[in-house]
């Protein structure tokens, strides 16, 4: 399998592609033909278990890997997370589930890719033959960073740098990257918000010049962010097993039609979705959920993506995006594979703040999906409605998604679908914003918090969160934005 560039003029294979994190010219790698998971496939997919279905999936895209190590890597991989299932679905109502993907060592979902993206960038370097030191740089909304540290912690030959906006994440995100344990992590708060960051990373990743003084100093970038096709591709995994799963409990017969509400802020979750769908996966509808940033929402409605506004801080930080990263890959798909048009629009962005689409490309759009987005009051009124009515507790990114399914069900009422919604982090890790939204006690202290949410709903409290407390904390530096790479050289001495 071989992947090109959204913005042309580069092919590389699989590992080359997980390797690079991002093409010369700045596009996103894609795969050049979309592999197809047959109906007689899927049914065979129905008796594996969670790492051997995204075996599966995975050996699609990366066929340099080895088969047999491929699956032992995924095996060990999720043998971090509790419960026995990776990502488990819950049945919330007749035709409502959630699908928990925050079982892993992190307690958020990008934990789900994050602990495979390790295993596949260093054979990735040994099937490219490079010998040099791998450095991971990392934009964090606040999820990525803490998950990313914790996978690649004391990783042979790779170390790796998180960059998240000093006022832009919750308590426990901050906690748990600056307390990180591991001799090859490092942690750097910077002036900003998450765009500020994301676009000063990508910024080293085009630099020649930052290439060339690294080359130096003997060491390549790589990616960890959804930016790298190394970091999507285990997520499209988990669309496959909710669905397997509502499948083989008979909740759905095979080959009916699901649709799935996906909290996003870089747009990479919802991809993975809709590259399960172009994969075969029989999905009707992909609902894409923000926070008050809702520039998807606009985008999705008018074909318009317009980045002139205001930016929020939210009880969502990780969904506190303006520039949708991942986006430019739907972009590239339904221009027909116009990598010269995408560039430019992609161009566009970056020097006017905005970019758009025809009609009918946002037609081809809305075949699939649709926006929706809830304020803060709305997350919590969907966060506490459901609590109420059936004692389920979620966070707040995914009251979101909540809040944006049940628009869709009032709206379409004649519309009968199962609804899959996605829930992307451990309530614990907002444990301030999930006791106010259900209980509407308010606490200042992150740990009072997580002993109040625990006396309301009797949730389980992970052990990575409550350790947080005596944990000390090991980086304390805050940057500029416009010094990052100055940063990155001071790691390396």
């Amino acid at each position: 399998m071989n992947f090109i560039s959204t913005r042309g003029g580069e092919k590389v294979t699989g590992a080359q592609a997980v390797v690079k994190g991002l093409s010369v010219n700045g596009g996103l790698f894609v795969p050049e033909k979309f592999p197809v998971i047959t109906e007689d496939e899927m049914t065979g997919m129905l008796e594996m278990n969670y790492p051997e279905r995204a075996a599966k999936v995975l050996s699609k895209y990366f066929d340099e890997y080895d088969g047999g190590e491929l699956l032992s890597a995924l095996e060990s991989a999720y043998a971090k997370f509790t419960g026995g299932d990776p990502a488990p679905l819950v049945r919330l109502d007749d035709g409502v589930y959630m699908l928990e993907l925050w079982h892993g060592p992190t307690c958020a979902f990008k934990d789900m890719a994050l602990t495979v993206l390790p295993y596949l960038l260093r054979k990735g370097c040994d099937i490219c033959g490079i010998k040099e030191e791998i450095l991971v740089l990392v934009a964090t909304s606040g999820d990525t960073g803490k998950a990313a540290l914790e996978g690649f912690r004391d990783a042979n030959g790779i170390k790796i740098m998180v960059f998240y906006p000093s006022d832009g994440v919750s308590k426990m995100q901050k906690l748990q990257m600056c307390t990180q344990e591991g001799a090859n992590v490092n942690v750097v708060a910077v002036k900003g918000n998450f765009d500020d960051c994301q676009t000063a990373v990508k910024e080293i990743f085009a630099s020649e010049d930052c290439a060339r003084e690294l080359l130096a100093r003997n060491v390549r970038l790589s990616s960890a962010n959804s930016i790298n096709f190394g970091r999507l591709a285990p997520q499209i995994a988990y669309y496959f097993s909710a669905y397997l799963d509502l499948v083989s409990s008979e909740q759905i017969k095979q080959g009916e039609e699901i649709d799935f509400a996906v909290p996003t802020g870089n747009f990479g979750n919802i991809l993975a979705a809709y590259y399960a769908k172009q994969m075969g996966l029989p999905i009707r509808r992909l609902h894409c959920a923000s926070n008050t940033n809702n520039v998807l929402t606009d985008f999705l409605s008018t074909g318009v993506y317009d980045m002139n506004r205001e930016f929020y801080k939210t009880t969502s930080p990780s969904m506190d995006i303006l520039l949708s990263s991942n986006l430019e890959r739907l972009v590239f798909e339904i221009s027909g594979r116009n990598a010269k048009l995408t560039a430019k629009r992609m161009s566009d962005l970056k020097n006017t703040g905005k970019y758009e689409i025809t009609a009918e490309e946002l037609e081809k759009i809305s075949a699939t999906f649709d926006g929706g987005f809830a304020d803060e009051d709305e997350c919590v009124e969907a966060m506490y409605d459901v609590f109420v009515d059936t004692g389920y507790t979620m966070d707040t990114h995914t009251g979101c998604a909540m809040k944006v399914a049940v628009d869709w069900f009032e709206k379409h009422k004649k519309e009968e679908t199962n609804m899959v919604i996605v829930s992307t982090a451990n309530p614990y890790k907002f444990p301030q914003d999930v006791l106010y939204a259900v209980t509407g006690n308010d606490v200042k202290d992150s740990f009072k918090g997580i002993k109040r949410l625990h006396a309301a709903t009797a949730m389980a409290v992970p052990k990575c969160l409550k350790e947080l407390r005596d944990k000390p904390v090991r980086f304390t530096r805050t940057a500029d934005k416009k010094k990052l790479f100055e940063e990155v050289l001071e790691f390396l001495k």
